[in-house]
């Protein structure tokens, strides 16, 4: 066969001709603006990238600065203060403390409480009574 009458490369010679026939090249504002939109994305990308190097830098050097709360020692210890007694002793420290014997400190308790009409009254509640607490003897300075 020769090829001036090949069937294939006839059909392929008639697409290429429709095909040039409808091409045309885009307008100039849409090449433009293509090109606006991959810049805008490539500054995006530069900037996000800038902040993920910038904090976790920042992150870093964070973790790596030695901590300075609770690693300092005082200069000097502090010597023991006495602690004050909470309430003075009921009885002498010398006798033994007896069952109707009373403490020197006035009890203090709640004032009473006010009930609405609508509800039964109740007694006001006294909180219990805790003995005198008493620290050890420290010795004198």
């Amino acid at each position: 066969m020769s090829e001036a009458h090949d069937p294939l490369r006839s059909l392929f010679k008639e697409a290429a001709a429709a095909g040039q026939s409808r091409a045309h090249s885009a307008p100039p504002s849409y090449i433009t603006e293509r090109g606006e939109r991959a810049r805008r994305r490539r500054i995006v990308a530069l900037a996000v990238g800038a902040c993920l190097v910038f904090s976790g830098t920042g992150a870093a050097v964070a973790s790596l600065v030695p901590d300075g709360t609770g690693t300092t020692v005082p200069a000097t210890t502090p010597s023991p203060v006495p602690s004050p007694r909470l309430s003075p002793s009921p009885t002498s420290p010398g006798s033994p403390a007896s069952p109707n014997s009373t403490p020197s400190s006035p009890r203090t308790s709640l004032p009473p409480t006010r009930t609405p009409p609508d509800s039964p009254s109740t007694s006001p509640v006294t909180p219990p009574v805790t003995p005198p607490v008493t620290s050890p003897a420290t010795p004198p300075p």
